[in-house]
């Protein structure tokens, strides 16, 4: 994983955190029910899974480095 990153949504600098799609109570339901259905939703979460901002939500943080962080004056914190 990257070091910290901009989120242009909210401003904030921090290192992403990784948010799995889905709920993992449906998941076990549907194991108990047929391992098919199971199967296919397990895959589909582990497929959608993706980084976001840990403070807004929002998959779209970008390098520091990039013109936009640069334009916003994002700078690391700590």
């Amino acid at each position: 994983m990257a070091d910290k990153m901009y989120c242009p949504r909210c401003g904030t600098v921090a290192k992403e955190k990784s948010v799995t799609r889905g709920s993992f109570l449906i998941e076990v339901f549907l194991w108990l029910l047929l391992i098919v259905p199971g199967i296919l939703y397990s895959l589909w979460r582990l497929s959608s899974r993706q980084r976001v901002c840990p403070t807004c939500g929002a998959p779209n943080m970008i390098p520091l480095d990039s013109p936009l962080a640069r334009q916003a004056g994002a700078k690391p914190v700590g």
